[in-house]
């Protein structure tokens, strides 16, 4: 199988209703490194003169957490996997200014209840 897992077979829940689970691939992933560019960064603090919703972060957060998640549906696809279960996001800051997000979960095959 290449391409990507259908997003709509992605799920936080351990099971996926409708479907029974026959093959279990694993921990799939999805890893992003970024950092604020100069410009995001002056950007976000005049934001922060203003107060509220800092769009110049939300929009970087965004985009990053996309990557990530696209990069765990091509991910689990390599392993042949349809579906992915239990999929969470996690974010850690390598150093200042620098932050890992990470998308995973279990890769696994199913296959729709009759």
């Amino acid at each position: 199988m290449t391409g990507r897992v259908d997003s709509s077979m992605v799920t936080s829940a351990l099971e996926l209703p409708g479907y029974r689970i026959v093959r279990n691939y694993g921990i799939v992933r999805g890893i992003v490194v970024r950092s604020r560019s100069v410009i995001g960064t002056l950007g976000a603090a005049l934001q922060t003169i203003i107060g509220g919703n800092i769009t110049i972060l939300t929009e970087l957060c965004e985009k990053t957490r996309e990557d990530a998640y696209e990069l765990l549906l091509l991910h689990a696809a390599t392993h042949g996997a349809n579906a992915v279960i239990g999929m969470r996001y996690d974010a850690t800051e390598v150093m200042q200014g620098v932050t890992e997000v990470l998308a995973y979960g279990t890769a696994v095959q199913v296959e729709k209840i009759s």
